[in-house]
């Protein structure tokens, strides 16, 4: 936390996470990466994909963007569709479901892979600390899979006429990764509505961390890195603090791994990603190697790339190889 004011007494610093977010005392918040919020599309001209906007809960109030692709010969107007629940980045406290960024992602991938996507706008800290995030994921992905049932709440005619009930895999990227992780959990353990089983889940870069550093992470000042200052500040009841199973699910107590839920894993890195959660990453696909976990389980790493880069250019020839990996995936 820092402190700081200018010369003629103006509000206050009290949550300095820059370039994440900043909270000053007068309950203003600057949120500096946030990407421009973009509107749904008919069509999207580059990928022919269709999307548009949702209300999937009314108390908590909940709000999703759905993709679909264009039909193609051999994807007719009744043809069933692999469904991809998609849980957006952002350090739990900034970005949007509806961001140009996400957007643009959402419809190559709906495209590529030929999918239609869910992608859940859930909600940040500080207006709403976690665990806000992980149960508006759990509830997103039950409002999905409520639609293999005869009465399905708010239901939407693309996901009842196009969604393929036995392939419904979640997908995420950097804190999206982590949510992805926590709702493959509870899917082990809980029923989803209809009976409906999660077949896989893909998680590109995740955030993972925990309270001792490992590999390269900084050995000093290791609890004031921003990856550590972000969850305590999101999360700040958490129990176990860094070693929260949420946040490090090799922690000690933490549920095993076996649980998770689904027959399919994808974890991606980022070799250059040793500030953030490459390391992690890489513990975290062999630690489910070794949990007896019975599904199959694939690792992929871009060795001279940084975090969440085919967000950022997923134009470049590796962000093109990362994106082919998670739309094999999908597609298999």
């Amino acid at each position: 936390m820092d402190s700081s004011t200018n010369n003629n007494g103006d509000k206050v610093i009290v949550h300095n996470l820059f370039p994440h977010i900043v909270v000053y005392s007068d309950g203003t918040i600057d949120r500096p990466r946030n990407y421009p919020i973009v509107p749904p599309q008919e069509e999207d001209p580059e990928t022919d994909v269709s999307s548009k906007d949702i209300v999937f809960s009314n108390d908590p109030y909940l709000t999703a963007r759905l993709y679909l692709p264009k039909p193609t010969q051999t994807n007719d107007q009744n043809q069933k569709l692999t469904i991809l629940v998609y849980f957006h980045g952002g350090a739990f406290t900034y970005e949007s479901a509806f961001s140009s960024i996400h957007h643009a992602n959402c419809n190559l991938l709906a495209s590529q892979a030929n999918v239609v996507i869910a992608t859940i706008e859930h909600r940040k800290a500080p207006e709403y600390y976690l665990p806000t995030a992980y149960n508006d994921c759990w509830v997103g992905l039950c409002w999905v899979a409520s639609h293999a049932t005869q009465n399905p709440i708010n239901s939407d005619p693309w996901i009842t006429n196009h969604g393929d009930f036995n392939r419904i895999f979640i997908g995420g990227d950097s804190s999206g990764g982590n949510l992805v992780h926590n709702v493959a959990m509870r899917a082990g353990v809980e029923a989803l509505p209809g009976g409906v089983k999660l077949l896989g889940a893909y998680l590109n870069h995740p955030c993972l961390w925990g309270a001792k550093p490992i590999g390269k992470e900084p050995v000093i000042g290791f609890e004031e890195t921003l990856q550590s200052r972000i969850w305590k500040f999101a999360y700040p009841s958490a129990p176990g603090g860094l070693d929260n199973p949420m946040l490090n699910p090799l922690a000690s107590g933490a549920p095993s791994l076996a649980t998770i839920g689904g027959s399919r894993l994808l974890i991606t890195a980022a070799g250059q990603d040793h500030l953030f959660f490459r390391d992690r990453a890489k513990r975290y696909y062999e630690a489910v190697k070794e949990s007896g976990w019975k599904g199959e389980v694939e690792f992929f790493e871009e060795k001279d790339e940084d975090h969440a880069y085919h967000m950022f250019d997923p134009n470049s020839e590796k962000s093109k190889r990362l994106i082919k990996v998670v739309v094999d995936f999908l597609r298999r």
